[in-house]
């Protein structure tokens, strides 16, 4: 995995973690689905830590290098 890579599925991880987080706002305002806010906002949680985590992996990767 090179740099950008680590990067592409950081920016993936944090859309996914923005999309839970949106879940967690709409069942929250959801009579309905207000048990699910807690399961929803771990999901969204975890998608954030995901993202922190292809960042540090993208900051200690060397970037791609071409005609060498």
């Amino acid at each position: 995995m090179n740099r950008q890579q680590a990067l592409n599925e950081a920016i993936n991880a944090a859309h996914n973690a923005k999309v839970y987080a949106g879940k967690v706002e709409n069942a929250a305002d959801n009579g309905d689905s207000q048990g699910r806010v807690p399961n929803l906002a771990a999901a969204a949680a975890a998608w954030a830590d995901v993202s922190r985590s292809y960042i540090a992996i993208a900051a200690t990767t060397p970037e791609m290098q071409t005609g060498v």
